[in-house]
């Protein structure tokens, strides 16, 4: 699992998007808002919109909120235009970034996460810096008590899965983009809860990161950019050691 997967894996388990349950909300509505302005606001016919309310409604998100996003994005009701923008550049140690927000105003969403960049030890960088590192895969958890590994292997490579792998207490597997809800669908079809299913991105390479004081910079900066109010997802290819990690979620 890369670094950067097995961080937020910890922090799902520690609960720590529950902390930030308005925030997360704003977040799931720019993203269900934006999936339905671009392909349309029937979740059978948009893969984008059916996996963003599947993370809302993991969360707890009330239906209605769900369907007025979706009725903004469509133009069924008066709402914001939202921008994707990219940003990419370093973190402290060398450690490559790339950032992906939802923004109604790129001049101000620029300059803020520029300063989280300078705050944090960290620059910015032009466009194509760092994005060749990382490339776009489906990710899917399943915590190792719910199901033997053989068993998992057989139900995700016969659905199309690219790669499964044993990390910690859960299995990481791995699926082309399109494929991702496909293959959750049949897992869940077969009986398997998956602690997590999401569209991320994975690092071809990775920058060793070994002692505790730099590695509380790093995640202390990438969790700057993820609480910012526009950024949807911060990505990083730091390569942390377990025992580290542990104790940065718990502190």
């Amino acid at each position: 699992m890369s670094g950067h997967s097995k961080w937020a894996s910890i922090k799902h388990k520690k609960g720590a998007a529950d902390a930030k349950r308005g925030q997360l909300f704003t977040k799931l509505i720019k993203e269900i808002t934006a999936a339905a302005r671009a392909g349309g606001g029937d979740p059978e016919g948009n893969p984008r919109l059916r996996l963003a309310m599947a993370k809302a409604k993991e969360g707890n998100m009330p239906k209605d909120n769900i369907e007025r996003a979706i009725k903004k994005g469509t133009g069924e009701l008066p709402g914001v235009s939202y921008e994707e923008v990219i940003y990419e550049g370093y973190a402290p140690g060398g450690v490559a970034v790339l950032v992906e927000a939802l923004t109604d105003n790129k001049n101000r969403t620029t300059a803020e996460v520029r300063n989280i960049f300078s705050k944090n030890g960290g620059n910015m960088a032009g466009a194509g810096s760092t994005a060749w590192i990382f490339h776009k895969k489906g990710y899917i958890l399943v915590e190792k008590s719910r199901i033997e590994e053989e068993r998992l292997m057989d139900l995700a490579l016969g659905a199309g899965a690219e790669d499964l792998k044993s990390e910690g207490t859960a299995y990481e597997i791995i699926t082309n983009p399109k494929d991702l809800d496909s293959i959750k669908s049949a897992l869940e079809r077969a009986g398997v809860v998956c602690q997590s299913a999401e569209l991320t991105m994975l690092p071809t390479s990775t920058a060793p990161v070994r002692d505790e004081a730099s590695a509380r910079k790093v995640l202390a900066f990438v969790e700057a950019l993820e609480e910012h109010d526009d950024v949807n997802h911060a990505y990083a290819n730091f390569d942390i050691p377990d025992e580290i990690l542990a104790a940065a979620a718990t502190s």
